[in-house]
């Protein structure tokens, strides 16, 4: 599953970046950022490949601020 550091450095930042998108977004009754951060959280269970792995958690970061409500 996570092979490398970097892909174990990057399931940590991302998730982190989740688990406080998660927060926020419950935190201000918004099912967006929650969403997203849901996402952040599982992705890396999925993901095999370290540059894809960070691919999808640049996009998913990204979506946090351009689908705003």
């Amino acid at each position: 599953m996570l092979s490398s550091p970097a892909a174990i450095f990057a399931a940590i930042l991302f998730g982190t970046i989740g688990l406080a998108a998660l927060a926020y977004g419950r935190r201000r009754a918004q099912w967006r950022p929650a969403l997203i951060g849901a996402a952040l959280i599982a992705y890396p269970y999925f993901v095999e490949t370290t540059w894809i792995l960070y691919a999808v958690g640049c996009a998913l970061c990204a979506a946090l601020f351009v689908v705003r409500e």
